[in-house]
């Protein structure tokens, strides 16, 4: 119930990029910024929080199984995205990524409330962006800037859809558990390593922006060891 009462910080957050969007959206340093700092924010968080869990789970089987399972599914995910065309098509695959987004916040949850709270933290600021660029993409086909919000703040909502569906996996064996904690993990590195980073590395680069990585990395941690 924590992890699913959490996300309602993250779905604030994709509002607030929606309205940020819709009045005057940030230029191209500021969002590159602020997805190398998601990025740090999320790796540190599964490094720090999620990748322990998983190494004192004692099972290797069940690492192995759920880190595969995991990135079979989210490579499958990129390779579907890749072959859809339109805002449809591209609201459907921000749509899933949303709602896997909200899983693996749950699973957080469900490896302990200083992991979740962690997770939180990182994945508000990578749902920020989401909300940026859902509404810019948006706003050449519709008019209406409250049809443009509603649409956003909707795709926002699967993200406690998706901690709903992570709750009852508390109540699995250690093992069942250890395997979808693996799962969120390869999750979270695919979202650093394939979208958070590929895509903020396809606008202007500069030592600052790409120090923001290690900002978000270093800001986590120290977060976790004063709490």
């Amino acid at each position: 119930m924590t992890g699913l009462i959490s996300t309602i910080i993250p779905v604030l957050a994709v509002l607030l990029g929606a309205l940020v969007s819709v009045w005057r959206r940030p230029g191209e340093a500021v969002v590159a910024g602020v997805q190398h700092l998601a990025a740090g924010v999320v790796f540190a968080a599964a490094a720090a929080e999620i990748l322990p869990q998983v190494l004192h789970g004692g099972s290797p089987a069940a690492t192995l199984i759920g880190g595969a399972v995991g990135v079979v599914v989210m490579l499958g995910l990129k390779a579907a995205g890749s072959k859809m065309t339109g805002p449809v098509a591209m609201l459907g695959a921000v749509g899933i990524d949303i709602l896997v987004d909200g899983l693996v916040l749950g699973l957080a949850f469900v490896a302990g409330e200083k992991a979740g709270r962690l997770l939180t933290i990182a994945l508000t600021l990578e749902v920020l962006f989401l909300g940026l660029t859902v509404t810019e993409a948006l706003q050449d086909r519709i008019r209406s800037k409250v049809a443009i919000i509603g649409a956003t703040l909707g795709i926002g909502l699967l993200l406690p859809v998706g901690a709903l569906i992570a709750t009852p996996v508390a109540t699995l064996s250690p093992a069942m558990i250890t395997a979808f904690l693996s799962f969120g993990l390869m999750a979270l590195l695919y979202l650093v390593t394939e979208e958070l980073l590929v895509e903020a590395h396809e606008k202007p680069d500069t030592p600052l922006i790409s120090a923001m990585f290690f900002v978000g990395f270093l800001g986590l941690l120290l977060i976790e060891e004063l709490s």
